[in-house]
């Protein structure tokens, strides 16, 4: 084997994951894409390649797309919401401002209403800053082709986010009142730092109880995290967490990992609440997940 192919792909492997976990909103097909990745990697005469991360890219972005028309049909069966796989961030991805927001559950919620070719034209345009002879290579495409699919993709996702992205002190600070809200039980507390029109999604994948449709507007949203909270205040600890580079808080019951609530703050409010509990995707949330760009 070339040592190059090794030195490359491990110098590289971050990015890889990164685009591939964007594409999919899970880190165990990421991680399978990557194996693939790999496999045809070495495969390659390096010798002919000019850019060894613009090829590797490529690569990874068309075992994404097949892995990505697969969970498409997973998703059709899955039982309740599909929400993204958490994972548990370093503070740097915080800190990399348009990439905390790129990998936000929000974001990921978003890039799950395009087509498959529509999401990777996205996240390679305009989370990395490909070019687009570069991504028409990835997908397929002519390079115009790209062009098009690219503007279409970026005015479906404007339009999904009316809002800006909220400042640090603003998500700390709605965050902070969240968790205090949640961890008194005050329902008056949680109103005042919820938004009118927030919405509540859990992910329970048919393996532990979730709500199997969104609950919608500030009152009802209260409510079911009162009431749900309440059984079992005795036996449940909050811990502040960076999951997909924004404050989350994780859940333990009995001591025992149960849930990772992440948030969408808005304007200093919550408008999004989005909790998984399926145990088989909380896996990463054990151990940083390094994501670069």
């Amino acid at each position: 084997m070339d040592d190059r192919a090794t030195e490359a792909f491990l110098a590289h492997r971050n990015l890889l994951f990164t685009v591939a976990y964007e594409m999919l909103g899970s880190a165990a097909d990421a991680e399978d894409a990557l194996q693939e990745t790999w496999l045809r990697w070495v495969g390659v005469d390096l010798d002919t390649v000019r850019d060894h991360r613009a090829y590797l890219v490529r690569i990874a972005t068309r075992q994404a797309l097949t892995r990505l028309r697969t969970l498409g049909r997973r998703k059709e069966s899955y039982v309740g919401p599909w929400l993204p796989e958490p994972l548990l961030t370093s503070p740097d991805v915080a800190e990399d401002v348009e990439l905390a927001d790129s990998v936000s559950t929000a974001m990921l919620l978003v890039l799950e209403t395009l087509t498959p070719t529509e999401r990777a034209v996205f996240v390679l345009r305009d989370v990395f800053d490909f070019g687009y002879d570069e991504i028409a290579e990835a997908v397929d495409k002519s390079a115009a082709a790209v062009r098009q699919i690219a503007h279409r993709a970026r005015a479906h996702v404007a339009a999904r986010r009316t809002r800006g992205v909220a400042s640090a002190a603003e998500t700390q600070g709605a965050m902070h009142a969240f968790q205090r809200a949640v961890e008194t039980g005050d329902l008056q507390c949680l109103l005042d730092v919820l938004a009118p029109d927030v919405v509540l999604m859990s992910d329970g994948g048919g393996i532990k109880q979730a709500l199997l449709r969104p609950i919608v507007g500030a009152e009802r949203v209260a409510r079911v995290l009162a009431v749900g909270l309440e059984r079992i205040h005795n036996l449940l600890t909050l811990e502040p967490a960076q999951v997909n580079g924004y404050p989350a808080l994780v859940f333990r019951l009995d001591g025992e990992l149960d849930s990772v609530m992440t948030l969408r703050i808005d304007d200093g409010k919550v408008t999004g609440l989005y909790t998984v509990r399926n145990p088989e995707k909380l896996s990463h949330m054990d151990k940083q997940t390094e994501l670069c760009r």
